[in-house]
């Protein structure tokens, strides 16, 4: 049996997330120690006892969200289950960040500080109010594509999350991405939907943001995977450090390729994913994209011993 790791990304966000894991295993609460020496500021105060709407915000909700999965990781590790019981990690958007700092790519305070300029950077590159998101239900990802081109009219509008075979999220100009709603409405979609997101992700719009990854990333020591990390820009696995380094940048105004990652997982032997942090959400997505894959949450200290105790059991 192969199984993968997956983390998970934005959205997946809640006020009191990890803190179950950080009182009952003290690796895990050693994980939001570093992550608020490295950041400077208590973000575990913010992310355990704070308002929803500040923990939202970006560059809030990305060090957070990592913070909770490396906690879990750490549970894990505590109960006997290395990084190596998976024959894959992946992450969706920021959680690919996750991915890379739980196989030893990159060290956690380095991620944290990342991910909070990573957060800053995207929210900046684009004045609230210019850009959208919107998702699109019931399309197949090149449907999906030929709405968000046609949509364009001399604006950016491009398909920014293909999730699962049918829910793909486009991003852009608003005035485009209003129109690839109503377009695909057209088009035969479920349901289409502008997303409540503070910027346009994963778009040619956020070039200013992948700027500013390029020169924060050139800075950090970036090591060999202990295992592959399927690449959300190329639903690929990689390993090398410097192909990550270039990957990592190109993700901010990437697609993230999630369903085919997925896939390609599926077809190259995985079996089992266990999603680790906060939420479900890609284990949804991936039940939606191959049903063969078993899914198994790990966020609380009761996931974490049943998980440990299912890998005792092969």
């Amino acid at each position: 049996m192969s199984r993968a790791f997956v983390f998970p990304g934005q959205g997946a966000q809640t006020i009191g997330m990890g803190k179950a894991l950080a009182d009952a295993y003290p690796s895990a609460k050693a994980v939001f120690d570093e992550v608020d020496e490295a950041l400077g500021e208590k973000l575990s105060a913010l992310i355990w006892e704070g308002e929803q709407d500040q923990l939202t915000l970006t560059q809030n909700a990305q060090p957070a969200l990592m913070a909770t999965s490396l906690a879990a990781m750490a549970a894990l590790k505590s109960e006997g289950v290395p990084i190596e019981a998976a024959s894959y990690v992946a992450g969706h958007s920021l959680g690919e960040y996750s991915a890379l700092a739980a196989a030893g790519a990159l060290s956690i305070a380095d991620t944290a500080r990342l991910l909070r300029t990573r957060g800053e950077a995207m929210q900046a590159a684009v004045p609230v109010g210019v850009g959208a998101m919107a998702a699109l239900l019931g399309l197949d990802f090149e449907t999906a594509r030929e709405v968000a081109s046609e949509a364009a009219q001399g604006e950016i509008c491009q398909a920014a999350n293909d999730n699962d075979p049918g829910q793909v999220v486009v991003s852009g100009h608003k005035g485009a991405v209003e129109r690839a709603v109503e377009l695909a409405k057209e088009k035969g979609a479920k349901r289409a939907v502008l997303l409540p997101v503070s910027a346009p992700f994963h778009c040619a719009l956020m070039k200013p943001a992948a700027e500013a990854m390029a020169e924060a990333l050139s800075h950090v020591d970036l090591e060999m995977p202990a295992v592959p990390v399927v690449a959300n820009v190329i639903a690929e696995p990689v390993k090398d450090a410097a192909t990550i380094r270039s990957l990592l940048v190109d993700q901010v105004t990437g697609s993230v390729r999630w369903r085919e990652s997925v896939s390609w997982m599926s077809q190259n032997g995985v079996t089992e994913a266990w999603e680790i942090g906060a939420g479900k959400a890609l284990s949804g997505m991936i039940r939606r994209i191959d049903r063969a894959i078993a899914c198994k949450v790990v966020g609380t200290p009761d996931d974490v011993k049943a998980a440990a105790a299912s890998l005792a059991q092969g």
